[in-house]
């Protein structure tokens, strides 16, 4: 039976870089990660098993943060990884978003986040909140006392 592709792929313009990005992204993902093909105009890749597709359509078009990608982090060591290699050579902003060397955005959001803004405490979500909006990367340590009461916020 053949592979389906998904239905809905993101499809990303690069000025000349994709390949390039596209091969940076799978090193940093790693598992189910792969470039699948490549011509000089376009490449299909991989991450974690998410299909993409990238061209190299010129300068005409450039990412903004109108669209990212979140990336769901089990722990503080996850969140520090994808920060540092995502974020290298590009661009560091609040509330766990960063723009990479070629400016797509991304979220790197610890699974500890919404355990607290979903929380039952909606003080303690709103001090978790407000702790957040503080943050560049996030710190899954400062987000867990806002919410118990124990941080700064």
């Amino acid at each position: 039976m053949p592979i389906q592709s998904p239905r809905v792929t993101p499809f990303l313009w690069f000025d000349g870089t994709a390949e390039e990005a596209a091969r940076t992204y799978v090193s940093i993902f790693k598992k189910g990660s792969k470039v699948l093909s490549a011509s000089p105009m376009s490449v299909t890749f991989e991450l974690e098993g998410q299909r993409f597709h990238a061209l190299n359509g010129g300068p005409q078009f450039k990412f903004t943060e109108a669209v990212s990608f979140l990336i769901d982090c089990k722990d503080q060591k996850e969140v520090d990884y994808f920060w540092k290699a995502l974020g290298a050579g590009g661009a560091y902003q609040r509330c766990g978003w960063l723009k990479d060397r070629w400016g797509l955005c991304w979220q790197v959001v610890p699974r500890a986040l919404g355990e607290c803004l979903g929380g039952k405490d909606r003080a303690g979500a709103q001090r978790a909140m407000e702790a957040m909006l503080k943050m560049d990367k996030l710190d899954v340590k400062a987000l867990k006392a806002a919410y118990a009461g124990r941080g700064r916020t």
